[in-house]
């Protein structure tokens, strides 16, 4: 058995000075930044900058929220240095309502941020609506049934997309291959690229169960799961700027990519590591959730659709389109840690115990364009399905 292997990276310092990652280094930024005129975040903001504590005591808003942003605008002037021609950076931001010297408004974080990422030369993308599912009894803001004098709720927030320069290219054998084998599932697509997410929760979210974990503004594992699998290919190099409590390295450690990732807590480095030692069984859960998605998937697809026209060579399953043929799952093996970074071998072989078995797909029409031979592959894993 062959293994692969990737390297995660935690710095503690601001991030609006890289200077450790070379220029055109990273395949894809994946991030959550403190969000401009959320309370939670007036102090670390204040700490960048006196100026911004003292717009804040003075009621002066409109201040204190440019200044906010031009503490993030740093930031975003090192990622455009540091990313690839062809590179994503998806930033997921809320905008912020506060009240400042009794008056009710609205802070648009969202907007802010395009306008400087158009301002740097990233070329903005089609955003997804995060609509977050909470479980507040009451939602609605001001003064309840009583016309002009309510507000709409805000339950949502953005995924910005951007690119940096033209379409990436996979120009030799070995990149195509990567680029293939990285692939994804037809139904998964779907979901991922659709520009409204609705099935992720926005709660406080835990981390691989881990309790001392917890933190609200943490963005569930999901998210940048998705985002480095939709984005990126496998030995890609992730950054998150604002790593926090580390979803976005745990995620890139499931998917099989690399990652750097800055935070100025320097605690958060010694939860991040604790949290390493729980990656690998959790990110193999992940990956049997995806199969067994797919096998629940192909089940229903069969009883309403009827066959498929292709197989992935490495399971035998039956897929959707050619593009998924040569998908393949990487499942950790080992994580080792040092100073410097946590690193993650991974199997580099098709696992066999997502192949089909024979015996199991009696209940299976499978489509005449796929060979004799490969119909006797193809069933479901019953065992997974459970």
């Amino acid at each position: 058995m062959s293994l692969m292997k990737t390297t995660h990276q935690i710095i503690s310092t601001n991030s609006n000075d890289m200077a450790i990652v070379p220029p055109e280094s990273v395949d894809l930024v994946v991030t959550s930044p403190p969000y401009p005129m959320i309370e939670m975040w007036d102090e670390m903001f204040s700490l960048q900058n006196h100026k911004i504590g003292a717009a804040l005591n003075k009621h002066d808003s409109s201040v204190a929220f440019e200044l906010m942003h031009r503490e993030l605008d740093a930031v975003w002037r090192e990622v455009w240095r540091v990313t690839k021609n062809g590179a994503f950076v998806c930033v997921n931001i809320g905008d912020a309502t506060r009240t400042l010297n009794g008056n009710f408004a609205l802070y648009s974080n969202h907007s802010r941020i395009v306008s400087q990422m158009l301002e740097l030369g990233f070329t903005v993308l089609p955003t997804i609506l995060w609509r977050k599912q909470t479980n507040a009894p009451t939602k609605f803001m001001g003064s309840g049934m009583l016309p002009a004098g309510a507000y709409i709720t805000l339950e949502h927030e953005f995924i910005l997309i951007f690119r940096k320069g033209g379409k990436r290219e996979f120009k030799t054998d070995a990149e195509k291959a990567r680029r293939r084998e990285s692939a994804y599932f037809w139904e998964e697509r779907n979901v991922w690229f659709s520009d409204i997410w609705t099935d992720l929760k926005g709660a406080s979210q835990r981390l691989f169960d881990s309790k001392t974990r917890k933190r609200n503004a943490a963005f569930p594992f999901e998210i940048p799961y998705r985002l480095i699998n939709m984005f990126s290919v496998k030995g890609d190099t992730v950054l998150d700027p604002f790593l926090g409590v580390g979803t976005t390295a745990y995620a890139a450690m499931a998917a099989c990519r690399n990652s750097v990732g800055y935070e100025l807590e320097p605690q958060f480095r010694d939860l991040i590591y604790s949290g390493a030692n729980e990656i690998a069984p959790d990110a193999n859960n992940r990956i049997s959730k995806r199969v067994a998605s797919h096998l629940n998937f192909i089940k229903e697809r069969f009883k309403t659709k009827g066959g498929f026209r292709h197989i992935n060579k490495n399971y035998n399953f039956p897929v959707v389109t050619r593009q998924e043929k040569e998908l393949v799952f990487n499942e950790l093996i080992s994580v080792s840690q040092n100073v410097d970074a946590i690193e993650i071998s991974y199997s580099d072989s098709p696992q066999e115990k997502y192949h089909f078995n024979a015996e199991d797909c009696s209940e299976m029409q499978i489509d005449d364009a796929i060979s004799p031979k490969k119909k006797e592959n193809i069933s479901f894993q019953l065992s997974l399905l459970e």
